[in-house]
């Protein structure tokens, strides 16, 4: 039938309306193909590299398909991941490339699911979804003695703290080698059991002598901390009184455990430094005290105190409580 037998006669206008309709169609039949003929980016997740117990490295495939394109990588615990990298650009070819993103923030020992997602003016493409396992931080145990020189007889603490995964709760001992340092390790009282931060004290009863010591974690995986000198201070006395002859006082003290042969020396403290003002030797004294004394012409008044010197390796120098001549 031909178009025009269709047209009302009486209505000379219907046939150039119609006419312009017909071209405005055609006119947008091309927009229409083109839209149609624009592909979204296509993408593929691919694998993870660089797993710490913090970070990952994700790498995805994206083909442009012509179109500007930019992409990114979702992530997190579960399929709705809830994390994403910043929007990178991946141009606009029509081949497709590999990509990647480093991800921080991690938590260790973790499973994240993730995929890669690209978006162009033709809309956007999710990847599929892959995971990864971030690994356990490795424990390690750091520790120290408080206080470090302990004077002989006190007691002290070796505090400390565990770090790494399964850090919480877990038991650790304490080991000790005592000068001169040939028996080896062996455990001293009972394990503890660390806090929910990874913290312990061991408190230390009756070191005689200097000793190395360390912390051990009890099971697997086995972890040995560094090892720490616990120095032990000789104990001094210090005091003063007047001597028989006229103008002088008596100095004198006792020392342990008993160190004859050691020297001392007498100070006055003044602010910022301290003067010397003569010594002496110890002396023995009992099975486990040695003493000192001296004679001295009455010094000038202040504070002194007295510097035993130690150099048998088995314990460390230390000063007498001071003491107000006047």
């Amino acid at each position: 039938m031909h178009l025009s037998s269709r047209l009302p006669r009486n209505r000379p206008g219907s046939r150039s309306a119609l006419l312009l309709v017909l071209l405005l169609g055609a006119l947008a039949l091309p927009t229409s193909s083109a839209l149609a003929a624009t592909p979204k980016p296509g993408v593929n997740t691919a694998g993870s590299s660089n797993l710490t117990y913090s970070s990952a490295i994700l790498y995805g495939n994206v083909n442009p398909n012509g179109v500007v394109t930019s992409y990114d990588f979702q992530y997190g615990t579960t399929r709705a991941y809830g994390t994403q990298s910043p929007q990178a650009p991946a141009g606009n070819g029509t081949i497709s490339i590999k990509l990647s993103q480093t991800v921080s923030g991690l938590q260790p020992a973790t499973t994240y699911h993730y995929r890669i997602v690209a978006t162009s003016s033709a809309g956007t493409t999710d990847g599929q979804d892959r995971t990864f396992t971030t690994p356990s931080v490795p424990l390690s145990v750091q520790i120290a003695g408080a206080p470090n020189p302990v004077s002989f007889g006190n007691p002290f603490l070796v505090e400390g703290h565990l770090s790494g995964t399964g850090a919480a709760n877990h038991e650790v001992a304490l080991q000790s080698n005592p000068y001169p340092y040939l028996a080896g390790f062996k455990d001293v009282g009972n394990p503890e059991v660390t806090t929910s931060t990874g913290g312990f004290s061991f408190p230390y009863l009756g070191l005689l002598e200097n000793a190395q010591l360390r912390v051990v974690t009890v099971g697997k995986p086995e972890v040995v901390s560094p090892v720490v000198i616990e120095s032990v201070a000789v104990r001094a006395s210090f005091h003063v009184r007047r001597a028989r002859r006229r103008g002088y006082v008596y100095l004198y003290g006792t020392v342990a455990p008993a160190e004859v042969g050691a020297l001392v020396g007498f100070q006055l403290l003044q602010p910022g430094r301290s003067l010397n003002e003569g010594g002496t030797v110890v002396k023995a004294g009992t099975s486990g005290v040695s003493v000192f004394g001296r004679v001295v012409r009455t010094p000038r008044p202040g504070l002194y105190r007295a510097l035993i010197k130690i150099n048998d390796g088995a314990h460390v120098s230390a000063y007498s409580d001071p003491i107000l001549i006047r």
